[in-house]
């Protein structure tokens, strides 16, 4: 409460899922929320849609079930009897000239045993990994390249043919850059107290085994995935609270009466305090004046841009693979990066559309600008050729959708906990601002989610939770906490799977 007694007023800047999440837990604790959107609606990566008649997801498409936070925000704003587990949670990869039944016995593509991703690897990758038990102790530091780190311990092969794929399915990113701490924390921490990785991913697994959950591992909404942003910006005006959009914000100032002065367009706004829920670069040009330590560390994050390719058959054309799609590594040269089978993922697809296949592709990964810079058709037909050579699919699709998210995934190199730590630590040094989104501890849905909730504890003093964004970089696979059933779960999600502010 502001010390009027009439109800503290804060600002959330951003109306992803991030900055919808902490306003619906403002609004929860007795707050005036105003939220203020550049773009003309609400969800950030999180975009509903049709094509040829089907409801499908334009943006990420499922969510961890294993970590409360998103499927609590559904439940809590009506979509309980909506959620979805996945219909199959098979998958395969595109290698070596074949579809591949998707290995078991691995964290996120690190095997306990080189059996584990036999028919992936040659024989002679397969024997690489053999010698890990003999190698000396490879020192990691403080944080460490994914890929640098497990090439050295088991070869290139697993990195390039499983690692890359699945890691690159949740950043878009490159396993030789993407932080071992921040992407995989759990597998970081076994390999700094022992020698031999597969020593250490063994002992993953067997924890996991005691520690077994029960129920699916993802979940998606019927409807689709971007419904739930457009329930919680419902819930958030139910309770009073004001989203605008079309507002982008131009000035962020502390005022010396212990608030803030927030300029949008021609509205001054004077909060007590402020969210900040927008991506890196927009962050760092709002927090310049006043926090500029933190402005300079933001400005550093790099993101990747990507495309996804929707598109429609009749179901009498097509005959596809079993499972929920396909990974693909980028060793083998094909222009898609992975693809969904939406249709025989998510049942309610198939059940309201029973003519209909609906699947999609992605494209893009995180230094690679030429194929997003192609016209809309050619990717349609890119993804039509890849298709083609990986399943046999050669019909003509009832309609196509593109979807360009760019810049719209945040990348988490060598050192991102560090610089996190920074920006929190600067930001910290201001009464009433918080800062939360994918770039900070997960690219996640419920990793979001937790980032606003602890944005919310931040300006509200809550010591209890005072430790929560912290907490949450101890969750791998894009804000997955770290466990072997999660890390080994159906990586075929991509933008698929992540969030974004």
């Amino acid at each position: 409460m502001s010390g009027s007694g009439t109800p503290e007023h804060v600002v959330v800047i951003g109306a992803g899922i991030a900055g919808l999440a902490a306003a619906h837990r403002l609004l929860q604790r007795g707050a005036r929320v105003t939220v203020l959107e550049a773009s003309g609606r609400v969800g950030g990566k999180l975009l509903p849609g049709e094509i040829a008649g089907a409801r499908v997801d334009l943006g990420a498409e499922s969510m961890l079930a294993r970590r409360p936070e998103a499927i609590a925000l559904a439940r809590d704003v009506g979509l309980d009897g909506r959620l979805r587990p996945p219909a199959t949670a098979t998958a395969s990869i595109w290698t070596r000239g074949a579809l591949r039944p998707m290995p078991r016995g691995h964290v996120m593509g690190v095997p306990g045993t080189a059996a584990a991703l036999s028919g992936v690897l040659s024989d002679e990758g397969l024997a690489r990994i053999e010698r890990d038990a003999d190698l000396p102790r490879t020192e990691i530091g403080d944080d460490v390249a994914v890929g640098a780190y497990v090439a050295e311990r088991l070869g290139r092969e697993v990195v390039d043919r499983l690692i890359e794929p699945m890691l690159g399915g949740v950043y878009a990113g490159d396993a030789y850059r993407i932080s071992m701490r921040s992407a995989i924390p759990q597998l970081f921490q076994a390999a700094k107290s022992h020698t031999s990785l597969t020593e250490a991913v063994r002992e993953i697994q067997t924890k996991a085994t005691a520690n077994q959950q029960t129920g699916p591992v993802f979940m998606g909404i019927e409807g689709g995935v971007g419904s739930l942003p457009l329930a919680v910006a419902e819930s958030v005006r139910a309770r009073g609270g004001e989203i605008l959009t079309g507002t982008p914000v131009t000035g962020l100032r502390r005022e010396a009466a212990e608030g803030w002065r927030v300029v949008a367009g021609d509205r001054v706004l004077h909060a007590d305090s402020v969210v900040v829920a927008v991506p890196a670069p927009a962050a760092a040009d709002l927090l310049r004046a006043e926090a500029p330590e933190a402005a300079a560390e933001l400005a550093t994050v790099e993101y990747a841009s990507m495309a996804l390719i929707t598109l429609a058959y009749r179901r009498a054309d097509t005959a596809l693979p079993a499972g929920s799609g396909f990974l693909v590594p980028p060793v083998d040269g094909r222009t898609i990066k992975a693809s969904t089978f939406a249709s025989q993922k998510w049942d309610w697809i198939a059940d309201e559309n029973p003519d209909v296949v609906v699947l999609r592709t992605s494209v893009g990964r995180y230094g690679e600008t030429a194929i997003l810079e192609r016209e809309d058709a050619e990717l349609v037909d890119v993804s039509r050729h890849d298709l083609r050579t990986a399943t046999d699919l050669d019909a003509t699709p009832l309609e196509t959708r593109v979807t360009r998210w760019t810049d719209g995934l945040p990348q988490y190199p060598v050192g991102h906990h560090a610089r996190v730590a920074r920006i929190r630590e600067h930001v910290a040094k201001l009464p009433g601002l918080a800062v939360c989104g994918a770039q900070y501890d997960g690219v996640g849905i419920p990793a979001c989610i937790a980032s606003a909730y602890a944005a919310v504890d931040q300006i509200h003093g809550d010591d209890q939770t005072k430790g929560a964004a912290r907490s949450a970089s101890v969750e791998g696979g894009g804000g997955r906490r770290a466990g072997v059933q999660e890390l080994t779960a159906n990586p075929v999600q991509s933008l698929h799977g992540g969030a974004g502010e």
